[in-house]
């Protein structure tokens, strides 16, 4: 714990980490998967068509990526993957608010 995350960048990697555990919450769903090695954890990002166009998605990846950065990286296990896909709402939301949704849902409560 403790270390920034690496960033999942190859679809493969996140085709993987589909077949792990799902966290649902109000802002994002987190993709979770034990790889298994005590590498350092790594995470990346999805946020589909739906949500808007490519600004809007831009955008909600951005507040994600800095909500992790600033708050939730310290959460995340070694040896994990983490894939954080962002709904809409993660744009309305507060700040404060995400962060704390994020670190529940990487530690894995409800």
């Amino acid at each position: 714990m403790g270390q920034a995350p690496k960033r999942l960048l190859k679809r493969s990697d996140f085709l993987t980490v589909r077949r792990g555990e799902k966290r649902r919450g109000r802002f994002f769903l987190v993709e979770v998967l034990n790889r298994g090695d005590g590498e350092a954890p790594r995470v990346g990002y999805t946020v589909t068509k739906k949500v808007g166009n490519a600004v809007v998605r831009n955008r909600v990846r951005r507040r994600l990526r800095e909500a992790v950065r600033t708050y939730a990286a310290a959460d995340m296990e070694r040896g994990h993957d983490y894939v954080i896909v962002g709904r809409e709402d993660v744009l309305a939301a507060p700040f404060d608010q995400l962060k704390v949704e994020l670190s529940h849902r990487i530690h894995g409560k409800r």
